[in-house]
């Protein structure tokens, strides 16, 4: 693309339970802007079942996503055919949703004779920094949510080495599985975390997994097993229990977590040079007591912390549209037959070490 031309992408997200749309246009610079960015959550729906159920979420995505993309093109304030291309998030992802939102980009790029890009949703959290904060490469990504835990190096757009993963559970998912045990309401995230404001973080020992390890690599099913066995052992639980169980378990999380992104920032200094940033994106990175201890690590490591705007760290239409729009400037766009991927590795020439191998390691 000619770089004193300015682009206009619109981004579908259908990944998992948020329904969105957004319109970004991307200037000949390299900067960007929101024109819009809609987003419907599915909390509601799947609140009864304490997760998302895949079945639900595909159904609400076709009922959905027609009414929000004509809302993100209205706010934006054009029509189709002044779309520069078509992005949709190809997976990752529950792939029910997947086929609802890239099945509804191609028939719009179809119409509209714009050009379709297949986005992988990893690389769009990876590119979000860019857009909010014009952050050059290379740089140091976090990404913290319910289906994903990874410390990426971010070389250039199509361009990223996996440092570190889990081996088990995401983080997020850890603190929603935790909470169900302890019975609270679902989203459970938020509901530790309110609850560990409350508890008393020394009442219990729980294990640090993975800490001193030269790898940068995360696991975080033993503490939630340890979790479980003392919540088990206490049966009935009074509040003040689940409160201190809760601060336990996330002081062990902010640990953990801490120590590998230290390891993680040493090997990406080794192998690339200082990074520009660490940023930290995903929906645990809503999470207040984490987003300090980030600091922390990040003023350890003599860099600078950024962070999107919490509706941008979530899952939502603008960061697929923005991940479009810089993979249309350097002129990669899909054909109409991109297939929809439940796994999608960011890192395609990773190699998994034999032991993880089995694992789902968020690919």
């Amino acid at each position: 693309m000619a770089d004193d031309i300015a682009t206009l992408v619109l981004g579908i997200e259908t990944t998992c339970d948020e329904t969105a749309a957004a319109v970004v246009e991307r200037r000949g610079d390299g900067s960007g802007r929101m024109l819009s960015n809609v987003v419907r959550s599915q909390i509601a729906e799947h609140a009864p079942f304490g997760g998302v159920v895949p079945e639900i979420a595909a159904r609400a995505h076709v009922d959905l996503l027609d009414g929000i993309i004509a809302s993100a093109m209205k706010e934006a304030g054009i029509g189709f055919d002044k779309l520069s291309a078509v992005a949709a998030a190809a997976g990752p992802g529950l792939i029910g949703g997947v086929i609802v939102g890239l099945t509804t980009a191609k028939a719009i790029a179809l119409v509209s004779g714009a050009p379709l890009i297949a986005v992988n949703h990893l690389e769009a959290h990876a590119l979000t920094p860019r857009l909010t904060d014009a952050l050059a490469f290379p740089y140091c990504l976090f990404l913290a949510s319910g289906g994903h835990t990874q410390i990426v190096a971010v070389l250039g757009v199509g361009n990223y080495v996996r440092i570190g993963t889990t081996v088990d559970d995401a983080i997020g998912e850890a603190f929603d599985k935790v909470a169900k045990m302890l019975g609270l309401p679902y989203p459970g995230g938020p509901q530790v975390e309110r609850a560990a404001r409350q508890g008393d973080a020394t009442r219990f020992q729980f294990p640090r997994p993975m800490m001193g390890r030269p790898d940068a690599n995360f696991s975080l099913s033993g503490l939630k097993t340890a979790v479980r066995n003392e919540a088990s052992r206490m049966t009935p639980l009074q509040q003040q229990d689940i409160d201190d169980l809760c601060a336990g378990f996330q002081a062990a999380v902010l640990d953990s977590m801490a120590d590998r992104l230290r390891v993680g920032l040493r090997l990406f200094a080794e192998q690339f040079g200082a990074p520009t940033a660490l940023v930290a994106a995903g929906g645990v990175a809503a999470n207040q007591a984490l987003r300090a201890a980030l600091q922390e690590v990040a003023t350890q490591a003599e860099t600078q912390l950024v962070m999107p705007p919490p509706a941008l760290c979530t899952d939502n239409g603008a960061m697929i549209a923005w991940a479009g729009a810089e993979r249309l400037a350097l002129g990669l766009t899909d054909a109409l037959g991109a297939p929809p991927r439940a796994r999608w590795r960011l890192d395609e020439n990773a190699v998994v070490p034999p032991q993880f191998a089995n694992t789902r390691a968020n690919s």
